[in-house]
C-alpha cells in the first residue's frame, strides 16, 4: 500500500488490555522550550528532551496531556523512540521567539518536529519531517492526561466526516489527534489505543519491534494514542468539550496549512515585542541579550487567557519523572507573580502588569492576606500564611502609581485591608519566601516595610501615619530581631555578626530566642539547628529596598559568612544556596527530590546578588554572564543547576540544570529586571517611596511601640511609649510600681488604636507599668506589663 492511501491491513477492534497499577508520572521538568499562540487559542506547549511533554488546555494550570513522543521503524524488527535519546538539537528559528524545531539526528534517520499553536483555534501543531532511510516511517505516541488525572482517561479510534481520527476524552475535556500529507489529505495510517504501561504503542514495540496491536477502545485508565504517519506530514491536536468538536477544530486547522499559521503564530510574538518596547541595551554581550529577549516571551507565555494578568510559576513539575502531584508550579503564587510583574513594569508593558494587579484585586482574601499559592480561578492549594505574599500586591499598586499607569483600579480598599493584616500579622511570618520556617525573615521584613510605606500614599490622615510609624519602627529594629553577634559561627568567619535566616518568634518578648532551634524542612537527618547557626541571602532585599546601604557594616559582615557557606563555583561562574541546610534538591547520589534531598544553587539568588553589586559600585557583567551560561539546552533558566561532581546517568553536570522547574517564570524575571537595572542605574523595582524615605539609613526613633505580638521591654530616656492595640481601650499606668497612675485611652488611627503615653521626662531605671481596660465590654486585661527606661 502506498505511504498516504489512508487505509491500514488492520483496522482497530477490541478493548485494550488494563493496565496493573502504577504511578502516574509527569515529564521531564527542564523544558527546553514552552510556547502558547498570542490571541484567542487557549492552549500551552512545553519541549523537554526533544519531545513535546505536557500541554495545557483551557487554562494554564490544568494539563491534558503528559507527552506527545515519536517512534521511527522499518515495520519489522527496527525501532527508536525519540525520548530518551541524546541527539538532537533544539533550534530557535528567529531572534529568539518561541519558534521551535526539534531536530532529532541518527546513523538512519534525520526527523524535524516544527512546533506551534494555531493563534485561533484550540490547536496544537507539529510539521513531521522524516528523511534518510526509506524503509522508515515516523509513528506518534500520544499519552493523554485529561484534566491533569490520569484515572478516568477514555481513548478510542473512530470516523468523524469521513476522516479517521484517535480521540480521547475524560469529563468536560476531549481531544482528537489527526494527521494529514504534504498534498492536505487525511493521513492516519495504522491506529490504536492502549493503557500505558500494558498495551500502549510504546509497550508493544518493546515486545514485538513493531507495531502489532489495534485496539480500538481503551480506559478509564492512563490511555494513550499511537499512529503511524506519512515521512512528510502535519499533526494536529485539536482541544474541545467533545471528541467531535475537537475533530472538527484540528481538521479546520491543518487546513489553513502549516505555513499560514507557523506564520501567524511568529506575528503574534513579533507584535508582543513591540508592546515592551524593548530597548536597545548596548551593554549586554550576545549571549546575555539573547537570554533577555527569551525571557521577555517566558514572562508572556505564562500568562493565561481566562484570566488575564494571572502568571503561574512554571509550566513545570519539578523532577515531574517522579512525581504525581496534581499541582507542581502550575500554580499562582502572589510573590512569584507581582516579582513578574515589576518586569513588565519596567518593560513598558503597562497593560498587562495592570491586569495582574486587577487579578490580585479580584483574589484578595476577607481577612485582606493572599493565599500562599490558587489554581487560576482563586481555589487554594497549599495552606501556609508568607506576610510577603501579602506585601508584594501593595508594591505592584505603588510601582504602577509611580509610572503614572495605575488606571482607574480602585486600590484604596485593596491595600487598607492588606496593610491591616500585616500589622496584626507583621513583623512576623507564618512562613518565609521558601514556604519554611515562621519567625522574623530580612526578605519578608523589608517587602512588608516597603508595602506599608507605598501604600500609605492611598490612604489618608492618620491610617497613613500609623502605616509609616509601623514601617519606621520595624526599620530601626531589624538588627535587634535579626542580627546574631559573636556566635561559633562568626568567629569562624572572622566577622562580628551576620543576619539571620529568621529570627524565631520569640525574639519579639525576648533576645535569647536567636538561639532556639529552627525547623529545616526537606531533611531525612539533622533536621534543625540553632536560629543563629543559619544564614541566607535573604538579606540582601534590605540593600534593595534601601533600608541599609550596600557598605553597611552589618551587610559586608553577612555577605562574608554567605560567600564562605553559601556560594559555589561552576564552570559558568559562581551560584549561591538558600541557606546553610537546604534540603530541596536531589540527593547526593543524583536521584531526585522526593521529600527530603540536599538543596543546590539557584541562578535566581545570582540575580539578586547583582543587584546588590549594582547598589556597591561593583561590576554587574560576570551575574549576567553566569545566569545566561546557566540555561538548559533551548535557553531557559532553571530553579536550580547542580553544584557537585557530574552524574551522567541522571544528566547532572556542574553549573547546569538540575531536575528541577525550568523555566523558572521569577528567575526569567529578575534577569530581566537585572540587565534593565543595568542600564538606568538603579534596580527598576525599588520602591520609590521607601528608597526616599530611608535612603539606605536606619530611622532613629523618639518612640517606641508596644503590641502584644511585639512586646519591648525597654525604652531610651527621652522617647515616648506609644501603645498599638487591634481594639479601643483605656491605658491604666503608673511609673515605679504604680505611682503617678493615669488613664490614657486609645485613639482610633484607622488600622488600629493608639495611646501615646508621654514618658519622654522619665528618668534611667524607671519602669513604666501598664494594664488595659477594654473599651466593649469594660473588663480588665488581668495582667499587668511593664517597660523600663534605660540611658540614650
Amino acid at each position: 500500500m502506498s505511504e498516504t492511501s489512508g487505509f491500514s491491513m488492520h483496522p482497530p477492534c477490541g478493548k485494550a488490555p488494563v493496565a496493573e497499577t502504577r504511578k502516574a508520572v509527569w515529564s521531564s521538568a527542564r523544558k527546553e522550550m514552552v510556547g502558547t499562540a498570542l490571541g484567542a487559542s487557549r492552549v500551552w506547549f512545553t519541549l523537554a528532551r526533544g519531545i513535546v511533554s505536557e500541554v495545557y488546555y483551557p487554562r494554564i494550570d490544568i494539563p491534558q496531556l503528559r507527552e506527545l513522543d515519536f517512534v521511527v521503524a522499518d515495520g519489522v524488527d527496527f525501532w527508536v523512540a525519540l525520548k530518551g535519546q541524546d541527539a538532537y538539537s533544539v533550534e530557535r528559528l528567529e531572534d529568539d521567539l518561541p519558534l521551535a524545531m526539534l531536530v532529532h539526528r541518527h546513523p538512519r534517520f534525520e526527523l524535524r518536529l516544527r512546533v506551534c499553536v494555531d493563534p485561533h483555534r484550540d490547536v496544537l501543531l507539529l510539521e513531521v519531517t522524516l528523511d534518510g532511510d526509506e524503509t522508515l516511517r515516523p509513528y506518534a505516541l500520544l499519552a493523554a492526561r485529561l484534566g491533569g488525572d490520569a484515572e478516568g482517561n477514555l481513548a478510542a479510534t473512530g470516523e468523524w466526516d469521513g476522516r479517521r481520527t484517535l480521540w480521547a476524552d475524560q469529563g468536560p475535556f476531549a481531544l482528537a489527534l489527526q494527521c494529514c500529507d504534504v498534498e492536505g489529505r487525511p493521513a492516519l495510517d495504522a491506529r490504536s489505543v492502549g493503557e500505558v504501561g500494558a498495551s500502549d504503542l510504546r509497550e508493544d514495540f518493546a515486545r514485538h519491534g513493531a507495531m502489532r496491536w489495534h485496539y480500538a477502545e481503551a480506559g478509564p485508565g492512563e490511555v494513550a494514542l499511537g499512529a503511524r504517519l506519512p515521512r512528510r506530514c502535519t499533526l494536529a491536536v485539536g482541544f474541545a468539550g467533545s471528541r467531535e468538536a475537537a475533530d472538527t477544530l484540528a481538521w479546520s486547522t491543518l487546513a489553513l496549512g502549516f505555513e499560514s499559521v507557523w506564520d501567524a503564530y511568529a506575528d503574534g510574538w513579533r507584535h508582543w515585542r513591540e508592546v515592551c518596547a524593548c530597548p536597545r541595551l548596548p551593554r549586554l554581550d550576545a549571549a546575555v541579550a539573547g537570554l533577555f529577549r527569551r525571557s521577555l516571551n517566558v514572562l508572556k507565555i505564562h500568562e493565561d487567557r481566562t484570566y488575564p494578568g494571572a502568571l503561574v510559576a512554571s509550566l513545570a513539575v519539578p523532577w515531574g519523572e517522579a512525581n504525581e502531584s496534581r499541582g507542581g508550579y502550575h500554580l499562582v503564587w502572589s510573590r512569584d507573580l507581582v516579582e513578574s510583574a515589576g518586569a513588565l513594569v519596567a518593560l513598558g508593558a503597562y497593560d498587562t502588569a495592570r491586569d495582574v494587579l486587577a487579578y490580585l484585586h479580584a483574589t484578595q482574601q476577607a481577612d485582606g492576606h493572599w493565599l500562599q499559592n490558587q489554581w487560576l480561578g482563586g481555589k487554594p492549594f497549599w495552606q501556609g500564611i508568607q506576610l510577603d505574599e501579602t506585601a508584594f500586591p501593595v508594591l505592584l499598586a505603588g510601582l504602577l502609581a509611580a509610572h503614572g499607569e495605575l488606571g482607574a483600579i480602585p486600590v484604596t480598599g485593596m491595600v487598607e485591608l492588606a496593610l491591616r493584616f500585616i500589622l496584626a500579622e507583621g513583623p512576623c511570618t507564618g512562613q518565609d519566601r521558601w514556604e519554611e520556617d515562621p519567625g522574623i525573615n530580612t526578605f519578608t521584613l523589608a517587602i512588608a516595610i516597603g508595602a506599608l510605606v507605598e501604600g500609605a500614599q492611598f490612604l489618608h490622615g492618620r491610617a497613613a501615619e500609623l502605616a509609616l510609624m509601623v514601617a519606621d519602627y520595624w526599620n530601626a529594629n531589624i538588627e535587634s530581631w535579626c542580627w546574631a553577634q559573636d556566635t561559633a559561627l562568626a568567629r569562624e568567619a572572622g566577622v562580628s555578626g551576620y543576619y539571620l535566616r529568621a529570627a524565631p518568634v520569640h525574639v519579639l518578648m525576648c533576645e535569647g530566642a536567636k538561639a532556639e532551634h529552627l525547623f529545616i524542612k526537606n531533611r531525612a537527618h539533622d533536621y534543625d539547628r540553632p536560629a543563629d547557626e543559619q544564614i541566607s541571602t535573604d538579606f540582601l532585599q534590605l540593600v534593595r529596598y534601601g533600608l541599609r546601604d550596600a557598605h553597611d557594616p552589618c551587610v559586608v559582615s553577612s555577605l562574608k559568612v554567605v560567600d564562605r557557606l553559601l556560594r559555589h563555583d561552576t564552570p559558568h561562574g559562581p551560584v549561591w544556596h538558600r541557606y546553610n541546610g537546604d534540603g530541596y534538591g536531589e540527593h547526593p547520589d543524583g536521584t531526585p527530590f522526593d521529600g527530603t534531598g540536599r538543596g543546590r544553587g539557584w541562578p535566581l539568588l545570582i540575580g539578586e546578588r547583582g543587584h546588590y553589586a549594582l547598589l556597591a559600585g561593583e561590576d554587574v557583567g560576570p551575574y549576567l554572564r553566569s545566569m545566561a551560561a546557566m540555561t538548559g539546552r533551548g535557553g531557559l533558566l532553571p530553579e536550580q543547576v547542580w553544584d557537585a561532581a557530574p552524574i551522567p546517568e541522571h544528566d547532572l553536570e556542574p553549573g547546569a540544570p538540575t531536575g528541577a522547574a525550568m523555566p523558572l517564570v521569577w528567575a526569567h524575571s529578575e534577569f530581566v529586571k537585572l540587565c534593565l537595572s543595568l542600564e538606568q542605574g538603579r534596580p527598576v523595582d525599588a520602591p520609590p517611596r521607601t528608597w526616599a524615605r530611608y535612603g539606605g539609613q536606619r530611622p532613629t526613633l523618639d518612640y517606641v511601640l508596644w503590641r502584644f505580638r511585639q512586646r519591648p521591654r525597654t525604652l531610651r530616656q527621652g522617647q515616648e511609649l506609644r501603645v498599638l492595640l487591634r481594639a479601643p481601650a483605656t491605658v491604666h499606668w503608673g511609673v515605679d510600681g504604680w505611682q503617678d497612675v493615669r488613664d490614657t485611652p486609645t485613639e482610633d488611627w484607622a488600622l488600629g488604636h493608639l495611646a501615646c503615653l508621654p514618658t519622654g521626662r522619665l528618668a534611667v531605671g524607671s519602669r513604666i507599668d501598664f494594664t488595659f481596660r477594654w473599651s466593649a465590654d469594660g473588663q480588665w486585661q488581668g495582667e499587668d506589663f511593664a517597660v523600663e527606661v534605660i540611658a540614650q
